[in-house]
């Protein structure tokens, strides 16, 4: 058209524009651009195949909104024996998005909230085990609390193994530290972590759709002057800013790691430590709101809160403690006294008269059980009846061959004196080093031997025997200290000497 009013040649306004001349003249004559001309089709290219039935469907759509095409589609396939194909539900998909959009019944909303600076901050825990992360090699099987400023989307997680009261305690602490401010509001979902307890006769109904705080989660937010609340249940949207920073994060996280080049990481405490440096980096790019944030939040002037809780228990006289619905063996020395423990996020530590007895992982679950052979064996090697039906019967091998070994052992030697023997071995590993005593009943079954307890012994004194070297004794020659330091040090000590006799 510029061309056209240029010289009024079409022609050439039809080469410049690249298109046809013909083309070109159509929409010269028109007087209207490409854009303008383009009409509406109204036929279609095929017959359409649910025509005929369309009444029915419209009729499912009416009185039950909820149904899903596929379901009409195989309502129709039973009604209709042989009249509709499996690739004609696209088509059926297709009808019944349009009918919906002209037809259907009003959707929710989602409101768009606008957030002030400083006024709240959104908790929430989202499995990492996708990353692919290993610790020395093995699979790390954990999740993130991730703590994240909706105005500023200022970000941070902690490395944590469940949905626990401790791993929130811990990531939101992290977090407010990391800032060095408090907002006013700290927000979670329904989570166990933070409302698990549901009043006595009372539902969550009753209690305006929401359930109740812990009293713990309380005194933790009451620690640092927040006051908590939680989104209405099945409302998962009211926490969309930091659901939206849980798939972010995991995506920035992949990308540092593959800049990395590897996933291996030397221990938990080093993986939690590049996912906060590339938090931080991330974090020191948000700019201005991130400053209007901090500007609007309290300054953090209290402690940090120690990240395990206590409890009191008394060790049973099987040697154990119950703790959250889990078993632990402890040293048999504190059978029928009472012992502290500390439940940590990924440990257990018990204390007794304010010294640490035992620290091991903590189980996850309920009625789980961790016993150590080493608390139990001392007892066992007295009374090696009690073996064959003792309770904590298989936490007695400590590994395969261990079995192994005692099942060797059984067909020679049946019952209790079979079981004597196994006993000497386990002593034998609780007394010295367990990977000995498992090399040596390795070689045993490897050779076909008889698996004995002297024979595991004479092994295992014969491996760990240091061998001595052989020395000789030089004869040291003085001279060559003269030759280390030269003859200018030398004739200046003679003449020291001159002069101080």
């Amino acid at each position: 058209m510029e061309e056209m009013s240029k010289h009024g040649r079409i022609g050439d306004a039809a080469m410049k524009a690249g298109m046809d001349r013909k083309t070109a003249r159509r929409y010269v004559q028109a007087g209207k651009l490409p854009s303008e001309m383009v009409a509406p089709r109204a036929w279609r290219t095929r017959e359409d195949p649910f025509a005929e039935d369309w009444a029915e469907v419209v009729a499912l759509l009416e009185a039950t909104p909820e149904l899903e095409a596929k379901t009409i589609f195989e309502v129709l396939e039973e009604r209709h024996p042989g009249r509709y194909e499996a690739g004609q539900l696209r088509t059926l998909q297709r009808h019944v998005r349009q009918w919906r959009a002209e037809h259907g019944p009003d959707r929710e909303v989602v409101l768009a909230q606008q957030h002030r600076p400083g006024e709240a901050s959104q908790v929430d825990f989202t499995w990492a085990t996708s990353l692919g992360v290993t610790i020395m090699g093995a699979l790390f099987v954990h999740m993130l609390c991730v703590f994240t400023l909706p105005f500023s989307n200022w970000q941070w997680a902690s490395v944590c193994l469940s949905e626990s009261l401790s791993a929130l305690r811990r990531g939101v602490q992290a977090a407010l530290f990391q800032l060095g401010r408090v907002p006013a509001f700290n927000q979670t979902d329904n989570s166990t972590a933070a409302t698990h307890r549901i009043p006595d006769g009372k539902s969550v109904e009753a209690d305006g759709g929401k359930r109740p705080f812990n009293e713990e989660y309380l005194a933790l937010m009451r620690h640092f002057g927040m006051t908590a609340r939680t989104t209405a249940i099945g409302a998962k949207e009211q926490n969309g800013d930091v659901e939206a920073s849980n798939g972010a994060i995991k995506r920035r996280l992949e990308q540092a790691l593959l800049v990395r080049g590897h996933r291996d990481f030397e221990s938990v405490s080093a993986w939690e430590e590049f996912v906060q440096l590339t938090l931080r980096k991330a974090n020191e790019r948000r700019g201005r709101r991130v400053a209007d944030e901090l500007a609007a939040m309290r300054p953090l002037v209290v402690a940090r809160l120690a990240e395990f809780t206590e409890e009191d228990v008394t060790v049973s006289e099987w040697s154990t403690i119950r703790i959250r619905h889990n078993s632990y063996s402890v040293p048999s020395r504190l059978i029928e006294q009472t012992v502290r423990v500390r439940l940590f996020e990924d440990r257990i530590e018990v204390w007794f008269a304010d010294k640490l007895q035992l620290s091991c992982e903590r189980l996850r679950g309920r009625n789980q059980r961790r016993v150590d052979y080493r608390h139990i064996i001392w007892s066992l090697i007295r009374k090696p009846g009690g073996f064959a039906r003792y309770v904590y019967r298989d936490e007695m091998f400590p590994s395969l061959v261990f079995r192994r070994a005692y099942d060797a052992i059984q067909t020679p030697h049946h019952g209790t004196k079979g079981d004597l023997e196994y006993l000497r071995i386990l002593h034998l590993a609780a007394s010295t080093v367990e990977a000995d005593v498992a090399a040596a009943l390795e070689l045993l079954l490897a050779e076909s031997a008889a698996v004995s307890s002297d024979a595991v012994r004479a092994i295992v004194s014969t491996a760990r025997r240091p061998e001595i070297p052989a020395l000789s004794r030089p004869d040291p020659d003085v001279d060559e200290y003269d030759s280390l330091l030269g003859d200018g040090v030398l004739e200046e000590t003679h003449q020291l000497r001159e002069v101080g006799t």
